[in-house]
């Protein structure tokens, strides 16, 4: 009779780990993606601090322009993503 009581409480879940579960399941991975556009968006940053040090020193400047402008684009699109994903919790 004891061991019945002590597995319902086993089966119960804490009010956190409930709410934990629930949002996982209506946002799944939310951890991983943010954890990716923030990884994509500092590569976009070191990236963009490269291809800027090299217009600096007025090598190839016509391709670093653009590949310039693709980091920083690459960095906006990150931001906006990061940013959308907390905008889902509101």
């Amino acid at each position: 009779m004891n061991n019945n009581s002590d597995n319902q409480k086993n089966n119960k879940l804490s009010s956190e780990k409930y709410a934990y579960l629930k949002a996982e399941a209506q946002a799944p991975y939310k951890g991983l993606r943010k954890f990716i556009y923030l990884g994509l968006g500092a590569s976009g940053a070191i990236g963009a601090f490269i291809f800027f040090a090299q217009l600096l020193a007025g090598k190839n400047v016509s391709d670093n322009i653009y590949n310039l402008f693709v980091q920083i684009t690459v960095i906006a699109i990150m931001v906006f993503l990061y940013r959308w994903e907390d905008r889902k919790k509101k």
